[in-house]
Protein backbone atom coordinates (compact mmCIF):
# COMPACT_ATOMS: atom_id res chain seq x y z
CA UNK A 1 0.00 0.00 0.00
CA UNK A 2 1.23 3.32 -0.88
CA UNK A 3 0.51 4.60 2.50
CA UNK A 4 2.83 2.37 4.41
CA UNK A 5 5.53 3.93 2.86
CA UNK A 6 5.50 7.80 4.59
CA UNK A 7 6.76 9.14 7.56
CA UNK A 8 3.48 9.13 8.99
CA UNK A 9 3.53 5.59 8.91
CA UNK A 10 6.98 5.53 10.24
CA UNK A 11 6.03 7.88 12.93
CA UNK A 12 3.34 5.55 14.26
CA UNK A 13 4.87 2.42 14.23
CA UNK A 14 7.45 4.00 16.02
CA UNK A 15 5.36 5.37 18.56
CA UNK A 16 4.19 2.05 18.89
CA UNK A 17 7.85 0.31 19.42
CA UNK A 18 8.68 3.17 21.83
CA UNK A 19 5.24 1.59 23.88
CA UNK A 20 6.75 -1.18 24.77
CA UNK A 21 10.44 -0.93 24.91
CA UNK A 22 10.75 1.10 28.62
CA UNK A 23 11.19 -2.56 30.52
CA UNK A 24 14.12 -1.04 32.30
CA UNK A 25 12.09 2.03 33.77
CA UNK A 26 10.02 -1.40 35.56
CA UNK A 27 13.10 -2.74 37.06
CA UNK A 28 11.56 -2.18 40.62
CA UNK A 29 8.74 -4.82 39.71
CA UNK A 30 11.20 -7.71 39.37
CA UNK A 31 14.05 -6.37 41.77
CA UNK A 32 13.02 -7.43 45.00
CA UNK A 33 12.49 -10.88 43.27
CA UNK A 34 16.25 -10.63 41.67
CA UNK A 35 17.45 -9.66 45.36
CA UNK A 36 15.56 -12.62 47.52
CA UNK A 37 15.89 -15.55 44.19
CA UNK A 38 19.73 -14.59 43.85
CA UNK A 39 20.62 -13.49 47.55
CA UNK A 40 21.72 -10.43 46.82
CA UNK A 41 22.52 -7.57 49.27
CA UNK A 42 21.16 -4.06 48.48
CA UNK A 43 24.59 -3.14 46.72
CA UNK A 44 25.03 -5.69 44.97
CA UNK A 45 21.16 -5.12 43.55
CA UNK A 46 22.50 -1.84 42.58
CA UNK A 47 25.42 -3.09 41.47
CA UNK A 48 23.46 -5.76 39.09
CA UNK A 49 21.08 -2.62 37.73
CA UNK A 50 24.23 -0.53 36.85
CA UNK A 51 25.04 -2.73 34.17
CA UNK A 52 21.02 -2.68 33.14
CA UNK A 53 22.03 1.62 32.96
CA UNK A 54 25.56 1.17 31.50
CA UNK A 55 23.81 -1.55 28.42
CA UNK A 56 20.89 1.16 28.37
CA UNK A 57 23.05 4.79 27.53
CA UNK A 58 26.08 2.71 25.75
CA UNK A 59 24.64 3.46 22.33
CA UNK A 60 28.52 4.31 20.67
CA UNK A 61 27.79 0.70 18.47
CA UNK A 62 24.47 1.83 17.83
CA UNK A 63 24.93 5.18 16.78
CA UNK A 64 28.23 3.97 14.90
CA UNK A 65 25.85 1.04 13.04
CA UNK A 66 22.97 3.66 12.32
CA UNK A 67 25.35 5.72 10.28
CA UNK A 68 26.58 2.31 8.30
CA UNK A 69 23.54 0.59 7.63
CA UNK A 70 20.74 3.82 7.41
CA UNK A 71 22.23 7.12 6.59
CA UNK A 72 21.15 7.40 3.24
CA UNK A 73 18.50 8.87 2.06
CA UNK A 74 14.91 7.79 1.41
CA UNK A 75 12.72 5.43 2.55
CA UNK A 76 13.43 2.83 -0.07
CA UNK A 77 16.73 1.96 0.07
CA UNK A 78 18.72 -1.79 -0.53
CA UNK A 79 17.13 -4.73 1.74
CA UNK A 80 20.13 -5.18 4.60
CA UNK A 81 20.22 -1.57 5.29
CA UNK A 82 17.83 1.14 7.19
CA UNK A 83 16.86 1.94 10.48
CA UNK A 84 14.52 -1.65 10.92
CA UNK A 85 17.99 -3.62 10.91
CA UNK A 86 19.61 -1.82 13.87
CA UNK A 87 16.23 -1.95 15.42
CA UNK A 88 16.39 -6.07 14.70
CA UNK A 89 19.99 -6.37 16.24
CA UNK A 90 18.33 -4.37 19.24
CA UNK A 91 15.65 -6.94 19.34
CA UNK A 92 18.01 -9.98 19.54
CA UNK A 93 19.96 -8.61 23.06
CA UNK A 94 16.68 -7.99 23.76
CA UNK A 95 15.50 -11.26 23.62
CA UNK A 96 18.39 -13.00 24.96
CA UNK A 97 19.16 -10.53 28.25
CA UNK A 98 15.71 -10.93 29.41
CA UNK A 99 15.18 -14.62 28.82
CA UNK A 100 18.18 -15.63 30.78
CA UNK A 101 16.99 -13.40 33.37
CA UNK A 102 13.87 -14.85 33.55
CA UNK A 103 15.01 -18.11 33.91
CA UNK A 104 17.84 -17.38 36.87
CA UNK A 105 15.39 -15.50 38.40
CA UNK A 106 12.12 -18.15 37.91
CA UNK A 107 14.76 -21.22 38.92
CA UNK A 108 15.19 -22.66 35.46
CA UNK A 109 19.05 -22.96 35.65
CA UNK A 110 21.11 -22.42 38.85
CA UNK A 111 21.98 -19.03 40.45
CA UNK A 112 24.64 -17.64 38.08
CA UNK A 113 27.84 -15.38 39.27
CA UNK A 114 26.93 -11.94 39.59
CA UNK A 115 29.30 -11.42 36.44
CA UNK A 116 26.89 -13.48 34.21
CA UNK A 117 23.98 -11.57 35.84
CA UNK A 118 25.50 -8.38 35.28
CA UNK A 119 26.63 -9.44 31.50
CA UNK A 120 23.10 -10.62 30.99
CA UNK A 121 21.76 -7.20 32.38
CA UNK A 122 23.79 -5.78 30.35
CA UNK A 123 22.14 -7.03 27.09
CA UNK A 124 18.96 -6.27 28.33
CA UNK A 125 19.70 -2.45 28.41
CA UNK A 126 21.72 -2.17 25.77
CA UNK A 127 19.29 -2.98 23.28
CA UNK A 128 17.53 0.11 23.84
CA UNK A 129 20.66 2.54 22.60
CA UNK A 130 19.94 0.71 19.28
CA UNK A 131 15.70 1.04 19.30
CA UNK A 132 16.20 4.79 20.11
CA UNK A 133 19.44 4.95 17.85
CA UNK A 134 16.85 4.37 15.04
CA UNK A 135 13.94 6.26 16.20
CA UNK A 136 14.75 8.97 17.05
CA UNK A 137 17.49 9.75 14.45
CA UNK A 138 14.84 8.93 11.79
CA UNK A 139 12.43 11.41 13.94
CA UNK A 140 14.98 14.41 13.25
CA UNK A 141 15.12 13.53 9.73
CA UNK A 142 11.91 13.31 8.79
CA UNK A 143 10.59 15.82 11.07
CA UNK A 144 13.46 18.46 11.31
CA UNK A 145 11.58 21.30 11.61
CA UNK A 146 9.84 20.37 14.81
CA UNK A 147 12.46 17.90 15.61
CA UNK A 148 12.09 18.96 19.51
CA UNK A 149 8.50 18.09 19.17
CA UNK A 150 8.97 14.90 17.37
CA UNK A 151 11.49 13.71 19.84
CA UNK A 152 9.35 14.26 22.85
CA UNK A 153 7.12 12.48 21.55
CA UNK A 154 8.82 9.58 20.58
CA UNK A 155 10.94 9.74 23.97
CA UNK A 156 7.61 10.53 25.82
CA UNK A 157 6.42 7.35 24.74
CA UNK A 158 9.58 5.40 25.97
CA UNK A 159 8.56 7.22 29.47
CA UNK A 160 5.07 5.92 29.12
CA UNK A 161 6.27 2.35 28.26
CA UNK A 162 6.97 1.61 31.86
CA UNK A 163 3.13 2.37 33.02
CA UNK A 164 1.77 0.26 30.11
CA UNK A 165 3.79 -2.85 30.85
CA UNK A 166 2.95 -2.62 34.33
CA UNK A 167 -0.76 -2.61 32.80
CA UNK A 168 0.35 -5.62 31.04
CA UNK A 169 1.69 -6.98 34.58
CA UNK A 170 -1.47 -6.88 36.34
CA UNK A 171 -3.59 -8.51 33.75
CA UNK A 172 -1.66 -11.26 32.05
CA UNK A 173 0.84 -12.05 34.83
CA UNK A 174 -1.52 -11.50 38.47
CA UNK A 175 1.53 -9.95 39.70
CA UNK A 176 3.86 -12.51 39.79
CA UNK A 177 7.49 -10.81 39.30
CA UNK A 178 8.60 -14.21 37.19
CA UNK A 179 6.05 -14.45 34.61
CA UNK A 180 6.50 -10.28 33.65
CA UNK A 181 9.92 -11.62 33.21
CA UNK A 182 9.01 -14.15 30.71
CA UNK A 183 6.39 -11.45 28.99
CA UNK A 184 9.04 -9.37 28.49
CA UNK A 185 11.23 -11.88 26.83
CA UNK A 186 8.22 -12.97 24.52
CA UNK A 187 5.36 -10.51 23.58
CA UNK A 188 7.38 -7.33 22.96
CA UNK A 189 9.85 -9.72 20.72
CA UNK A 190 6.83 -10.47 18.33
CA UNK A 191 5.47 -6.89 18.59
CA UNK A 192 8.59 -5.40 17.37
CA UNK A 193 9.63 -7.85 14.71
CA UNK A 194 6.11 -6.78 13.35
CA UNK A 195 6.53 -3.13 13.45
CA UNK A 196 9.74 -2.83 12.63
CA UNK A 197 9.86 -2.68 8.43
CA UNK A 198 7.96 0.32 8.99
CA UNK A 199 10.57 2.41 10.79
CA UNK A 200 11.82 4.36 7.76
CA UNK A 201 13.92 7.95 6.86
CA UNK A 202 12.35 10.36 3.97
CA UNK A 203 14.78 13.13 4.33
CA UNK A 204 11.90 15.97 3.23
CA UNK A 205 10.48 19.09 5.07
CA UNK A 206 6.44 19.36 3.69
CA UNK A 207 4.49 22.12 5.50
CA UNK A 208 1.91 21.41 7.14
CA UNK A 209 3.87 19.13 9.88
CA UNK A 210 3.57 20.80 12.74
CA UNK A 211 -0.44 20.59 12.19
CA UNK A 212 -0.37 16.75 12.14
CA UNK A 213 2.38 16.62 14.97
CA UNK A 214 -0.33 18.85 17.00
CA UNK A 215 -2.31 15.49 16.53
CA UNK A 216 -0.12 13.01 17.25
CA UNK A 217 0.30 15.52 20.33
CA UNK A 218 -2.30 15.49 21.25
CA UNK A 219 -3.56 11.47 21.44
CA UNK A 220 -0.54 11.08 23.33
CA UNK A 221 -1.92 14.10 26.03
CA UNK A 222 -5.27 11.85 26.34
CA UNK A 223 -3.65 8.26 26.34
CA UNK A 224 -1.11 9.73 29.58
CA UNK A 225 -4.22 10.96 31.32
CA UNK A 226 -6.25 7.91 30.75
CA UNK A 227 -3.45 5.65 32.17
CA UNK A 228 -2.93 8.80 35.04
CA UNK A 229 -6.62 7.81 35.46
CA UNK A 230 -6.22 4.14 35.59
CA UNK A 231 -3.50 4.10 38.09
CA UNK A 232 -5.15 6.24 40.58
CA UNK A 233 -8.57 4.28 40.42
CA UNK A 234 -6.40 0.95 41.36
CA UNK A 235 -4.32 2.51 43.64
CA UNK A 236 -7.43 4.41 45.67
CA UNK A 237 -10.23 2.04 44.99
CA UNK A 238 -8.45 -1.05 43.23
CA UNK A 239 -9.83 -2.67 40.03
CA UNK A 240 -11.25 -6.66 39.80
CA UNK A 241 -9.66 -8.43 36.96
CA UNK A 242 -12.61 -7.67 34.61
CA UNK A 243 -12.34 -4.30 34.75
CA UNK A 244 -8.78 -4.70 34.32
CA UNK A 245 -9.36 -6.24 31.10
CA UNK A 246 -11.94 -3.82 29.80
CA UNK A 247 -9.77 -0.90 30.97
CA UNK A 248 -6.64 -2.09 28.89
CA UNK A 249 -8.72 -3.08 25.99
CA UNK A 250 -9.30 0.95 25.43
CA UNK A 251 -5.71 1.47 25.76
CA UNK A 252 -4.81 -0.68 23.35
CA UNK A 253 -7.89 1.46 20.86
CA UNK A 254 -5.84 4.63 22.23
CA UNK A 255 -2.85 3.66 20.72
CA UNK A 256 -4.04 2.68 17.49
CA UNK A 257 -5.58 5.65 17.55
CA UNK A 258 -2.58 7.69 15.65
CA UNK A 259 -3.75 5.49 12.70
CA UNK A 260 -6.41 8.16 11.65
CA UNK A 261 -3.62 10.61 11.59
CA UNK A 262 -1.60 9.54 9.37
CA UNK A 263 -4.37 8.39 7.43
CA UNK A 264 -5.64 12.15 6.72
CA UNK A 265 -1.43 13.59 6.88
CA UNK A 266 -1.14 10.97 3.86
CA UNK A 267 -4.11 12.14 1.83
CA UNK A 268 -3.11 15.88 2.63
CA UNK A 269 0.12 15.74 1.52
CA UNK A 270 -1.30 13.56 -1.26
CA UNK A 271 -3.32 16.45 -2.50
CA UNK A 272 -1.07 19.02 -1.80
CA UNK A 273 1.25 16.92 -4.22
CA UNK A 274 -0.94 16.48 -6.89
CA UNK A 275 -1.71 20.44 -7.18
CA UNK A 276 1.76 21.86 -6.51
CA UNK A 277 1.13 24.18 -4.64
CA UNK A 278 3.70 23.97 -2.09
CA UNK A 279 7.60 23.44 -1.85
CA UNK A 280 9.57 20.02 -0.62
CA UNK A 281 13.15 21.07 0.65
CA UNK A 282 15.35 17.89 1.61
CA UNK A 283 17.35 19.68 4.58
CA UNK A 284 15.76 21.40 7.55
CA UNK A 285 16.94 24.86 8.25
CA UNK A 286 17.34 24.53 11.97
CA UNK A 287 19.42 21.54 11.19
CA UNK A 288 21.44 23.85 8.64
CA UNK A 289 23.93 24.79 10.78
CA UNK A 290 26.94 27.53 10.17
CA UNK A 291 30.13 26.78 8.52
CA UNK A 292 33.09 26.37 10.45
CA UNK A 293 34.01 29.32 12.57
CA UNK A 294 37.92 29.72 12.80
CA UNK A 295 37.71 32.63 15.54
CA UNK A 296 37.57 32.62 19.24
CA UNK A 297 34.02 33.29 19.82
CA UNK A 298 32.79 30.56 21.80
CA UNK A 299 29.13 31.55 20.49
CA UNK A 300 29.41 30.49 17.46
CA UNK A 301 32.27 27.51 17.36
CA UNK A 302 29.94 25.08 16.25
CA UNK A 303 29.36 23.02 12.83
CA UNK A 304 27.61 20.86 10.48
CA UNK A 305 28.07 17.21 11.42
CA UNK A 306 30.93 16.78 13.37
CA UNK A 307 31.57 12.98 14.15
CA UNK A 308 32.13 11.98 17.69
CA UNK A 309 35.93 12.80 17.70
CA UNK A 310 35.18 16.13 16.75
CA UNK A 311 32.21 17.03 19.27
CA UNK A 312 34.21 15.20 22.17
CA UNK A 313 37.13 18.09 21.48
CA UNK A 314 34.97 20.60 22.07
CA UNK A 315 34.09 22.52 25.46
CA UNK A 316 29.97 22.53 24.87
CA UNK A 317 30.34 18.84 24.33
CA UNK A 318 31.69 18.46 28.03
CA UNK A 319 29.38 20.71 29.65
CA UNK A 320 26.31 18.80 28.57
CA UNK A 321 28.60 15.94 29.28
CA UNK A 322 28.96 17.33 33.02
CA UNK A 323 25.45 18.52 33.36
CA UNK A 324 24.04 15.22 32.34
CA UNK A 325 25.94 13.06 35.05
CA UNK A 326 24.38 15.41 37.63
CA UNK A 327 20.66 14.85 35.77
CA UNK A 328 19.92 11.49 34.78
CA UNK A 329 22.64 9.91 36.79
CA UNK A 330 20.41 10.94 39.84
CA UNK A 331 17.44 10.85 38.12
CA UNK A 332 18.02 6.80 37.13
CA UNK A 333 19.23 6.36 40.64
CA UNK A 334 16.08 7.31 41.88
CA UNK A 335 13.57 4.93 39.81
CA UNK A 336 15.91 1.81 40.19
CA UNK A 337 15.80 2.06 43.72
CA UNK A 338 12.11 3.96 44.24
CA UNK A 339 10.73 0.59 45.48
CA UNK A 340 13.36 0.23 48.39
CA UNK A 341 13.01 3.67 49.16
CA UNK A 342 9.09 2.80 49.20
CA UNK A 343 9.50 -0.53 51.61
CA UNK A 344 11.76 1.69 53.88
CA UNK A 345 8.62 4.20 54.38
CA UNK A 346 6.43 0.66 54.84
CA UNK A 347 4.51 1.76 51.44
CA UNK A 348 2.02 -1.03 50.61
CA UNK A 349 2.38 -3.68 47.39
CA UNK A 350 -0.19 -1.22 45.48
CA UNK A 351 0.97 1.61 46.31
CA UNK A 352 4.92 0.51 45.09
CA UNK A 353 3.58 -0.39 42.00
CA UNK A 354 2.07 2.93 41.47
CA UNK A 355 5.21 4.91 42.12
CA UNK A 356 6.59 2.45 39.17
CA UNK A 357 3.58 3.07 37.01
CA UNK A 358 3.19 7.38 37.74
CA UNK A 359 7.12 7.74 37.24
CA UNK A 360 6.46 6.32 33.73
CA UNK A 361 3.46 8.90 33.48
CA UNK A 362 6.04 12.08 34.80
CA UNK A 363 8.66 11.18 32.81
CA UNK A 364 6.10 10.92 29.75
CA UNK A 365 5.43 14.43 30.74
CA UNK A 366 8.56 15.68 30.95
CA UNK A 367 9.50 14.23 27.48
CA UNK A 368 6.54 15.76 25.98
CA UNK A 369 6.76 19.14 27.46
CA UNK A 370 10.10 19.82 26.76
CA UNK A 371 10.27 18.78 23.87
CA UNK A 372 6.79 20.85 22.61
CA UNK A 373 8.00 23.78 24.75
CA UNK A 374 11.10 24.01 24.01
CA UNK A 375 10.30 24.22 20.09
CA UNK A 376 7.59 26.69 20.79
CA UNK A 377 9.79 29.01 22.65
CA UNK A 378 12.66 28.70 20.36
CA UNK A 379 10.68 29.52 17.20
CA UNK A 380 8.63 32.13 18.74
CA UNK A 381 11.06 33.55 21.25
CA UNK A 382 14.76 32.11 20.50
CA UNK A 383 15.48 30.51 23.92
CA UNK A 384 18.07 28.70 23.69
CA UNK A 385 17.05 24.49 24.15
CA UNK A 386 20.02 24.42 27.25
CA UNK A 387 18.28 26.72 28.85
CA UNK A 388 15.37 24.13 29.67
CA UNK A 389 18.21 21.57 30.97
CA UNK A 390 19.14 24.47 33.83
CA UNK A 391 15.37 24.77 34.48
CA UNK A 392 14.78 20.81 34.79
CA UNK A 393 17.82 20.03 37.09
CA UNK A 394 16.62 23.03 39.60
CA UNK A 395 13.11 20.96 39.54
CA UNK A 396 14.97 17.87 40.13
CA UNK A 397 17.07 19.59 42.98
CA UNK A 398 13.65 20.29 44.17
CA UNK A 399 12.75 16.90 44.13
CA UNK A 400 15.35 15.30 45.47
CA UNK A 401 14.82 17.63 49.03
CA UNK A 402 11.43 16.23 48.95
CA UNK A 403 12.37 13.10 48.65
CA UNK A 404 15.17 13.46 51.72
CA UNK A 405 12.01 15.07 53.81
CA UNK A 406 10.07 11.61 54.40
CA UNK A 407 7.30 13.49 55.16
CA UNK A 408 3.74 12.24 54.36
CA UNK A 409 3.42 11.64 50.56
CA UNK A 410 7.03 13.01 50.06
CA UNK A 411 7.74 10.16 47.78
CA UNK A 412 4.68 10.76 45.40
CA UNK A 413 5.88 14.44 45.14
CA UNK A 414 9.04 14.05 45.15
CA UNK A 415 9.55 11.14 42.18
CA UNK A 416 6.56 14.04 40.32
CA UNK A 417 9.49 16.71 40.55
CA UNK A 418 12.30 14.61 39.39
CA UNK A 419 10.29 12.30 36.86
CA UNK A 420 9.03 14.88 35.01
CA UNK A 421 13.06 16.37 35.38
CA UNK A 422 14.71 13.14 34.25
CA UNK A 423 11.84 12.85 31.51
CA UNK A 424 12.39 16.31 29.80
CA UNK A 425 16.25 15.99 29.87
CA UNK A 426 16.27 12.89 27.80
CA UNK A 427 13.88 15.02 24.92
CA UNK A 428 16.44 18.10 25.39
CA UNK A 429 19.47 16.23 24.87
CA UNK A 430 19.23 14.60 21.92
CA UNK A 431 17.74 17.78 20.10
CA UNK A 432 20.27 19.77 21.16
CA UNK A 433 22.98 17.07 19.95
CA UNK A 434 21.58 17.23 16.84
CA UNK A 435 21.58 21.29 16.76
CA UNK A 436 24.96 21.72 17.92
CA UNK A 437 27.26 19.10 16.09
CA UNK A 438 24.90 18.20 13.36
CA UNK A 439 22.42 15.36 12.33
CA UNK A 440 24.35 13.26 10.37
CA UNK A 441 26.55 11.57 13.52
CA UNK A 442 23.76 12.30 15.54
CA UNK A 443 23.36 9.12 16.71
CA UNK A 444 27.07 8.09 17.94
CA UNK A 445 26.92 11.88 19.70
CA UNK A 446 24.26 11.47 21.64
CA UNK A 447 24.84 8.45 23.13
CA UNK A 448 28.13 9.03 24.03
CA UNK A 449 26.89 12.25 25.44
CA UNK A 450 24.63 9.72 27.07
CA UNK A 451 27.05 7.21 28.52
CA UNK A 452 27.19 10.38 31.21
CA UNK A 453 23.60 8.61 33.01
CA UNK A 454 25.21 4.87 34.02
CA UNK A 455 28.16 7.18 34.67
CA UNK A 456 26.16 8.86 37.04
CA UNK A 457 23.76 6.42 37.77
CA UNK A 458 26.62 4.24 38.99
CA UNK A 459 28.26 7.09 41.63
CA UNK A 460 24.97 7.75 42.91
CA UNK A 461 23.65 3.90 42.96
CA UNK A 462 26.64 2.14 44.63
CA UNK A 463 28.76 4.93 46.03
CA UNK A 464 26.30 7.13 47.38
CA UNK A 465 22.99 5.39 47.98
CA UNK A 466 24.04 1.64 48.57
CA UNK A 467 26.91 2.69 50.72
CA UNK A 468 24.62 4.66 52.93
CA UNK A 469 21.73 2.54 52.82
CA UNK A 470 24.40 -0.23 53.93
CA UNK A 471 25.42 1.83 56.37
CA UNK A 472 22.20 2.09 58.52
CA UNK A 473 21.04 -1.13 57.63
CA UNK A 474 20.08 -4.36 59.84
CA UNK A 475 22.20 -7.75 59.61
CA UNK A 476 19.79 -8.51 57.16
CA UNK A 477 20.13 -5.86 55.01
CA UNK A 478 16.62 -4.30 55.85
CA UNK A 479 16.27 -0.67 56.76
CA UNK A 480 13.08 1.09 57.85
CA UNK A 481 12.49 5.11 58.21
CA UNK A 482 13.03 8.16 56.41
CA UNK A 483 16.53 8.35 57.70
CA UNK A 484 17.69 5.30 55.36
CA UNK A 485 18.03 7.13 52.13
CA UNK A 486 17.97 10.76 53.36
CA UNK A 487 21.40 11.42 53.30
CA UNK A 488 21.70 10.09 49.83
CA UNK A 489 19.08 12.62 48.73
CA UNK A 490 19.73 15.21 50.24
CA UNK A 491 23.49 14.48 48.19
CA UNK A 492 21.95 14.05 44.68
CA UNK A 493 19.89 17.59 45.13
CA UNK A 494 23.21 19.45 46.07
CA UNK A 495 24.92 17.62 42.55
CA UNK A 496 21.52 19.02 40.59
CA UNK A 497 22.20 22.07 41.37
CA UNK A 498 25.54 21.79 40.52
CA UNK A 499 24.62 20.17 37.04
CA UNK A 500 22.13 23.51 36.60
CA UNK A 501 24.93 26.15 37.32
CA UNK A 502 26.86 24.18 34.36
CA UNK A 503 24.08 23.67 32.08
CA UNK A 504 23.87 27.91 32.26
CA UNK A 505 26.92 27.80 31.39
CA UNK A 506 26.16 25.78 27.88
CA UNK A 507 23.05 28.13 27.93
CA UNK A 508 25.37 31.33 27.78
CA UNK A 509 27.75 29.96 25.19
CA UNK A 510 24.95 28.97 22.87
CA UNK A 511 23.09 32.33 22.87
CA UNK A 512 24.37 33.57 19.63
CA UNK A 513 24.17 30.27 17.91
CA UNK A 514 20.88 29.57 18.27
CA UNK A 515 19.87 33.63 17.44
CA UNK A 516 21.33 32.67 14.44
CA UNK A 517 19.35 29.55 13.62
CA UNK A 518 16.55 30.82 14.55
CA UNK A 519 17.43 34.32 11.99
CA UNK A 520 18.13 31.89 9.03
CA UNK A 521 15.03 30.05 9.44
CA UNK A 522 12.58 33.21 9.37
CA UNK A 523 14.59 34.57 6.41
CA UNK A 524 14.07 31.25 4.37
Amino acid sequence: MEIANTKWVAATASMWIESFIGASYTFGIYSSLLKSSQSYDQSTLDTVSVYKDIGANAGILSGLFYTAVASGRSGNGRFFSGPWLVIFVGLLQWFVGYGFIWMAASGVVEPPPVAVMCLFMFFAGHCQPFFNTAIVVTAIRNFSDYGGTAVGIMKGYLGLSGAILVQMYHIFCEDDPANYLLLLAVVPSIFILTMMPFVRAYDTVVPGHKKYLNGLSSISLIVVTYLMVVILVENVIGMPRSMKICSFTLLVLLLVSPLLVTVRAHREEKERLLSLDFPVTERSTLLDTPKPNTSNDVDVVMTNDMNVLEAIRTINFWLLFLAMICGMGSGLATINNIRQVGESLRYSTVQLNSLVSLWSIWSFLGRFGAGYISDAYLHSHGWPRPAFITISLVIMALGHIVMASGLLGSLYIGSLLVGLAYGSQWALMPTITSEIFGILHMGTIFYTIGIASPVGSYIFSVKVIGYFYDKVASADHSCYGSHCFRTSFVIMAIMSVLGSLISFVLFLRTKKFYATLVAKRILK
